[in-house]
């Protein structure tokens, strides 16, 4: 009878056990995660690296669904959000040309990835304010002779092969280019610039810091950026890099604005934290 008592409490204290742990385990789970889209190919805003490791002791993120592991402003601005909103951070790699659809389709719920707040992208995103600030600038070739250019007229009577990335604001202000023939736009800049390289292109529309970062490895390329009037207009939308939600997604676009706020994010940590981005690329290690 007593065997039979012991083997009885025995037998209930393993089924607390498991409950216990099954409970531990759906907390666990629940915690929420922040999915984030990226290119995770448009350094110095994100790229993929094959580790973990980062230079400057932080951890790069795991790819979802791969074994490579992402970083860059990017990843580490996601990173502080979503340490800030006590969530999991989940990036996944998708193609710029498909970045929009992709979210509206439920694959992630947010875009981090350098994406220029315009206005015929917020009658299909919500925005927050920007988590950048950019210039925006055009590469050519440093052995042609464009590299003495100093404002867009002086590319009149060129007729110049001007290129840019699909899916970008950019676009709209390629034919800003006097004489300016508009080649093939590519799928990811690395294909713009080699482009630009080859001389498949004379002209590459394109932002600051992706041009100085790939001038880094890239002595091809010579950036040029204009005085205030000798340059583009309309152009200032680019210069806004926000975060992207769902059009309807409006709560969770307030989280992370409200996360973007506490940590009081400015200007000076903006260019702070892109500096660190740029040195940490891993083809400048």
């Amino acid at each position: 009878m007593k065997k039979r008592i012991l083997c009885l409490l025995l037998a209930c204290v393993m089924v607390l056990g498991c409950m216990t742990g099954c409970k531990k385990d759906s907390k666990k789970d629940d915690k929420k995660v922040l999915r984030v889209g990226m290119e995770c190919a448009y350094a110095p805003f994100n790229w993929t690296q094959d580790s973990a490791t980062v230079a400057n002791g932080d951890t790069a993120v795991k790819i979802y669904g791969t074994d490579m592991y992402a970083y860059g402003y990017d990843v580490m601005m996601a990173k502080k959000l979503a340490d800030s909103l006590g969530m999991e951070l989940e990036i996944h790699k998708v193609e710029w040309s498909s970045i929009g659809m992709a979210m509206d389709a439920g694959e992630y719920d947010c875009i981090i990835a350098g994406m220029g707040r315009t206005a015929e992208r917020e009658k299909s995103y919500s925005f927050t304010t920007p988590y950048y600030y950019r210039d925006n600038c055009v590469v050519v070739n440093s052995k042609s002779d464009y590299t003495k250019v100093k404002s867009l007229s002086d590319f009149s009577g060129k007729n110049v092969v001007v290129t840019t990335q699909l899916g970008t604001g950019w676009i709209a202000i390629l034919d800003q280019i006097p004489n300016g023939k508009t080649g093939t736009n590519y799928e990811t800049t690395a294909e713009c610039f080699m482009a630009i390289s080859n001389g498949t292109a004379d002209v590459c529309v394109i932002d600051v810091p992706t041009a100085k970062s790939a001038a880094m490895t890239n002595k091809d390329l010579t950036i040029i950026t204009f005085e205030e009037g000798k340059g583009f207009t309309g152009d200032k939308e680019m210069t806004n890099v926000c975060i992207a939600t769902r059009l309807k997604d409006t709560e969770l676009r307030d989280k992370l604005q409200k996360a973007m706020d506490d940590l009081g994010w400015d200007k000076t940590q903006m260019d702070a934290m892109m500096e660190e981005a740029m040195k940490l690329q891993p083809s400048v290690q």
